[in-house]
């Protein structure tokens, strides 16, 4: 049986750097507090950008990484809870931007275990045949939406993106 793997990876993650001192200004909170509990000792905020911002350039350093062309993708999956908009959906929107005209495009909304149905999703679809080339994206820009002032939250979120290129195990042998 065919079995699917990794080729590339890539990730965009914001210039904004949140440190657990830095919330140690505005919050009840200390960096011991916050490492001792969840091992945070940073996050990044995307001021600057939107979130189909950090999917396309996680896209584009996965796709250099995998020496993949845009043209050569079947599916982009994107798994996002923090799309920009309700429509058209994050994948469109990189579909467009890397101008991946072969592509399928799909969002996935399963919150912290969205990468990972991604990459089950992009499983299936090759280890069938269906698709030869799966980009999957996992982006989220949670600062819009976390209570900045509420410590059991603000403390955990950030935000970012990570892509991978999806391909039979035979593609990464050969690579």
């Amino acid at each position: 049986m065919a079995k699917a793997g990794m080729l590339g990876m890539g990730r965009c993650v914001p210039n904004k750097r949140v440190t657990n001192h830095d919330l140690e200004q505005f919050l009840d909170t200390s960096d011991e507090w916050i490492r001792t509990r969840t091992g945070i000792e940073e996050r990044r905020f995307a001021e600057e950008m939107e979130t189909s911002d950090m999917a396309f350039y996680a896209a584009v350093k996965a796709l250099e990484s995998a020496k993949v062309k845009a043209e050569e993708i079947d599916l982009i999956l994107v798994a996002t809870v923090t799309p920009d908009m309700p429509f058209p959906s994050v994948s469109s929107m990189v579909q467009h931007r890397l101008e991946a005209k072969n592509a399928a495009a799909m969002d996935i909304s399963a919150a912290c275990a969205g990468f990972i149905y991604g990459v089950a999703t992009a499983q299936q679809f090759i280890e069938t045949g269906a698709y030869k080339h799966v980009l999957v994206i996992g982006v989220e820009k949670l600062t819009k939406f976390v209570d900045m002032d509420d410590r059991n939250t603000a403390v955990l979120f950030g935000d970012g993106a990570g892509a991978c290129v999806i391909v039979l195990y035979q593609k990464i042998k050969e690579f």
